[in-house]
């Protein structure tokens, strides 16, 4: 089970393990209501890697980026729930709209993004351009989405 730590217990753990040369791999979402689509993406990502940092959004991130609706479920649980999964060895939550300070905290070898996105599309291009960053791309599973997920539980009756 990974542990919930905050950014600045992370940025005291990044040292040891660059002196130990662990790889260190990096994702990060809403994650608001889990599904099979971010299990594959955790699956995959902690492949790549020794450790996997799963970066949240807070509640406050989460209703700038997705609307007043959202979350449905708080922070604290979200995290609870990602860091009670298998591959996951460490999970944050961070206020801001993007993971570019989470990023520079914690340098890490890889950044993982679901298959919607693109080099071009991550707000985050230019910081993990600077950091020399690999970003690997996991294809989405077809179908499943929270907001598809919310679409199907609206219409029902």
């Amino acid at each position: 089970m990974g542990l919930i730590i905050s950014k600045e217990e992370l940025k005291g753990l990044v040292k040891e393990w660059q002196r130990k040369k662990v790889k260190v791999v990096l994702t990060n979402g809403c994650f608001d209501l889990l599904h099979a689509g971010h299990l594959r993406t955790f699956y995959e990502a902690k492949k790549m890697g020794d450790l996997l940092i799963v970066g949240i959004n807070s509640d406050y991130s989460v209703r700038r980026l997705k609307g007043e609706q959202r979350p449905l479920i708080p922070q604290a649980d979200r995290a609870q729930l990602v860091a009670a999964l298998k591959p996951v060895d460490y999970v944050t939550v961070f206020d801001e709209p993007t993971v570019d300070t989470l990023l520079e905290t914690i340098h890490p070898d890889y950044y993982v993004k679901g298959g919607d996105y693109t080099l071009d599309s991550l707000p985050e291009k230019e910081t993990i351009t600077r950091l020399g960053v690999r970003v690997c791309f996991i294809p989405v599973v077809a179908g499943i989405s929270t907001t598809e997920i919310i679409r199907r539980i609206k219409g029902l009756k």
